[in-house]
């Protein structure tokens, strides 16, 4: 059995060049068309805030208003605390390219929401549109170091309580 080979002809450089435009206009449309499906966040800044921006450690302080599709507000707050982790893809998004003092306006696609989930008033499947403003963060750190202060302070006025509950006078009484 032999095999036969076929010689081929050398590619002039015109064509060379002809195949690669080919191979880079896949590649943009690829490219194109992966930019179109992914699911995105919109965010509109509707006041600039200032400083640098959260990131998905950080605890967040927020006023915000949730609406659906048809204007039903589903969810609004004056002052909520938020770990920036622990929110939904979008909302999380949104918050890393804020400012302090900004207000943006947010909608999120289910994708990067609650999907094909119904959560409380929330049916599934659907867009979320937020006004958020930020008003502060800090770092998970700084949280913490403020929740162990915060108990210490209790600790100290519960032991305080306890000592003038004892039959010592309260503080400030003389002493004869």
């Amino acid at each position: 059995m032999s095999v036969t080979t076929v010689p081929l002809r050398p590619v002039s450089k015109k064509g060379l060049w002809l195949i690669w435009i080919g191979v880079i206009a896949l590649i943009g449309a690829a490219a194109a068309f992966a930019w179109h499906v992914t699911p995105r966040i919109g965010f509109e800044v509707v006041k600039e805030g200032t400083g640098e921006s959260p990131t998905k450690a950080d605890v967040v302080l927020v006023k915000y208003e949730g609406k659906l599709d048809d204007g039903t507000v589903f969810d609004a707050n004056e002052q909520a605390p938020m770990q920036v982790a622990g929110v939904v893809p979008g909302f999380a998004e949104a918050l890393t390219r804020m400012k302090k003092g900004g207000e943006y306006k947010i909608t999120i696609p289910p994708q990067l929401g609650y999907g094909d989930r119904a959560t409380g008033p929330i049916p599934a499947n659907s867009t979320l549109h937020f006004t958020v403003t930020l008003l502060d963060y800090r770092s998970e750190a700084e949280v913490r170091a403020m929740q162990q202060q915060m108990q210490q302070m209790q600790q100290m006025q519960q032991q305080q309580m306890m000592q003038g509950g004892e039959g010592a006078p309260p503080p400030g009484t003389p002493q004869p």
